[in-house]
């Protein structure tokens, strides 16, 4: 990963803050009028001061951004509330993604659609990812935000080879997250289009510079982010389900996913 343009060290939240407001040209009052908050409350979290659970809740959504991943930026612990219901429901969220941007639109809606009408179940156990990334630096909280997503190494591999150009072992997925291989312009821009993420923010957020802005992700891959949003709320047994009606929908017999699909 020679061409990467990453820094290895986390800046700090208030200064990820303060980058992206300066990207978005948002002023202080105005983000404190989105969030219910005082302007002072904002000038201390940009000046340094660790932001609280109740500050970080109420400055997401007046981002436009998941709770959960300021969370991982701010370097908190996730609350339960904000984690996938269940971790076994990673065994089939990648298939029911990839088997989707295999689809037409029409039916990509219809399996977003069933996935927000099944009932929400108990939550069976503590969430708990498989190796959770450790590196305090931007490719550890990258990744730790698609873990999030409740995608294992083996998960983000198979994704990623198919809804972007990025083609990397699982394995790698680990080092990026433990901080011994930086982010590149590419890998920020997969990363964002799969997070739902605008590429130019990560790149503010993370640090890496993009010397050419990268164009807008395709349809194919938008869907694919909301679809694994919102797989995070399925239990491993409707998550099984789901991935089976995406099979269904494709041929049971089509078992073949292509690589890079939307830019084939």
């Amino acid at each position: 990963m020679s061409e990467a343009a990453g820094m290895t060290e986390n800046p700090g939240f208030g200064a990820m803050l303060a980058s992206l407001l300066d990207y978005r040209a948002l002023g202080v009052q105005e983000l404190a009028d989105r969030a219910g908050l005082t302007p002072d409350e904002v000038r201390a979290v940009l000046a340094g001061e660790a932001p609280g659970e109740g500050l970080l809740r109420r400055i997401a959504p007046a981002l436009d951004f998941h709770t959960v991943d300021l969370f991982i930026l701010a370097g908190l612990a996730v609350p339960d509330d904000m984690a996938p219901l269940d971790a076994a429901a990673g065994q089939w969220a990648p298939y029911i993604v990839m088997d989707a941007v295999h689809l037409p639109a029409a039916e990509r809606r219809e399996l977003l659609q069933l996935i927000r009408s099944l009932p929400r179940q108990e939550r069976p156990s503590v969430f708990a990812a498989k190796w959770l990334a450790s590196h305090d630096g931007p490719g550890g909280r990258v990744i730790r935000m698609l873990q999030y997503r409740n995608l294992s190494w083996t998960g983000m591999a198979k994704l990623l080879a198919v809804v972007t150009p990025t083609y990397l072992s699982a394995a790698t997925y680990g080092v990026i997250g433990d901080g011994r291989a930086e982010l590149t312009p590419r890998l920020v821009t997969d990363f964002a289009a799969l997070l739902g993420i605008d590429a130019r923010e990560l790149a503010v957020l993370t640090g890496v510079r993009q010397g050419v802005a990268p164009p807008p992700p395709a349809v194919e891959v938008v869907d694919a982010a909301a679809l694994l949003w919102e797989a995070r709320r399925l239990s491993a047994a409707q998550a099984q389900h789901v991935s089976e009606v995406a099979r269904s929908m494709r041929g049971e017999s089509d078992t073949v996913y292509y690589i890079n699909l939307p830019g084939s």
